[in-house]
């Protein structure tokens, strides 16, 4: 029987702060600190990126179906902006993925699903997560890649978009 449901355990223990040094490139703005993404209970994760004395530059709160802004910087206060960094992390942080398709290539299996009404395909290769991508008619439009993994951290996270100027880098510190 093929599977129907697949895992992302990143960010599922509640138990533990995960903390990444992290460097958000936007357009021509350039944003380095500290995000810390933490489980709060089994409907809700909390995305908070300050720098690194301590000044908030966001903070979200991400629930099962539902997204707030409780805070964000002026210059980031744009919607569509929030709008990709929104879907951006509900990637990161979705851990029960439903699949619509399955494939293999090699020792990979990539795993097909819908995320906010976009396809998304999971790459896992002898049983780690190591890539997401977004596609829209056939073209990456987002590339998440997970690298230095140990246990169920990856130590080293980039999101890269192919559309828009926006990169994000992060690497764990804890």
């Amino acid at each position: 029987m093929a599977k129907s449901h697949i895992t992302n355990s990143y960010f599922a223990d509640a138990s533990k702060d995960y903390v990444y040094k992290t460097r958000i490139s936007v357009y021509d703005n350039d944003f380095g600190g500290l995000l810390i993404i933490k489980k709060v209970d089994n409907k809700q994760h909390r995305v908070v990126f300050t720098t690194e004395m301590g000044n908030k530059i966001f903070d979200f709160s991400f629930y099962t179906d539902d997204f707030k802004v409780n805070y964000i910087l002026d210059d980031l206060n744009k919607p569509l902006l929030i709008n990709i960094l929104k879907q951006d992390f509900k990637v990161l942080i979705k851990e029960d993925i439903s699949i619509s398709n399955a494939y293999k290539t090699n020792n990979t299996h990539i795993y097909k699903t819908t995320i906010n009404n976009k396809e998304h395909y999971y790459f896992v290769q002898d049983a780690i997560l190591n890539k997401v991508v977004r596609a829209n008619n056939g073209k990456e439009k987002v590339r998440f890649l997970f690298s230095e993994i140990s246990d169920t951290i990856a130590k080293h996270i980039e999101i890269k978009h192919n559309n828009i100027q926006l990169q994000i880098n992060l690497k764990s510190i804890k």
